[in-house]
């Protein structure tokens, strides 16, 4: 799949996606619950979203293997894996809130290579391939580049809430954010492309799984930022995620998260 190809075919299934979830933002869509305990959404537009990337994919690409949040794993050992979460924030999408997005993500031999967050309410996609990232969305087309912030004390941080970390997570969390210009909350895959766009520096996040995070890896890393786990491994497979603009903050945030100790293992 070459570059052109590749562009296209991520806009096909942004569009896709959008004509599944469109019709539902906003307009009071019934919720179910997937947890028995806690609270985990998800609506009809999600699920039609998901069938609707599937479809295509498995139209056009049929050897290619696909993790999806809703409907679990086909041929995930495949060269070629697509990870899907068709809406990325559904708090935020049944609150009515733009800061939702569709999250489309390409592997090749379990290394994130392509990805796209396209929010359709307000027209925006941002992309990026390891190497480039670009915008398309109601002010033009750009290419997306980080800026530059070499210490903490300079930066705008995000996370989605510092409720979702856990009391063993919650302090060195709290120590990053201490140390820190701004903090801003709730703004699900957002986040990471107002770090990819030059308008912010960190995400710090807790709980990922591979679809919350496989799209974004290609969109910040080609506008020049770094995404990793907060040990600095590699962050395909999600858990604990930090993403930076400039690399030289990242080095800064890893030595406040890189030590948080494993969670305990659950009883058997």
């Amino acid at each position: 799949m070459d570059a052109s190809t590749a562009s296209d075919f991520l806009n096909r299934l942004a569009s896709s996606a959008e004509t599944a979830i469109m019709p539902h933002f906003r307009a009071n869509a019934s919720v179910e619950n997937k947890l028995g305990e806690g609270f985990d959404p998800v609506t009809v537009a999600d699920r039609d979203a998901e069938i609707a990337l599937r479809d295509l994919i498995t139209s056009e690409y049929p050897r290619h293997g696909i993790v999806g949040e809703e409907f679990g794993d086909l041929h995930p050992e495949a060269e070629h894996v697509w990870v899907l979460d068709p809406i990325d924030g559904t708090r935020a999408f049944i609150s009515g809130l733009p800061v939702w997005g569709t999250l489309i993500g390409l592997t090749h031999r379990r290394r994130p290579i392509l990805g796209m967050m396209a929010q359709h309410f307000t027209g925006e996609r941002f992309a990026g391939d390891c190497e480039r990232a670009w915008y398309t969305g109601p002010g033009g087309p750009a290419d997306l580049t980080t800026r530059a912030c070499a210490r903490l004390s300079e930066a705008v941080m995000f996370t989605t809430s510092p409720y979702l970390f856990s009391p063993t997570e919650r302090p060195y969390y709290r120590q990053a954010e201490a140390a820190v210009r701004l903090a801003r909350y709730g703004c699900d895959c957002y986040a990471y492309c107002m770090v990819a766009a030059g308008h912010a520096d960190v995400v710090i996040e807790a709980g990922l799984n591979p679809y919350d995070i496989v799209a974004l890896i290609p969109v910040i890393e080609g506008a020049g930022g770094r995404v990793t786990t907060w040990d600095g491994g590699s962050a395909e497979r999600g858990g604990r995620i930090v993403a930076t603009g400039d690399p030289r903050l990242h080095d800064e945030v890893l030595e406040i998260l890189a030590n948080t100790p494993d969670e305990p293992a659950a009883p058997t």
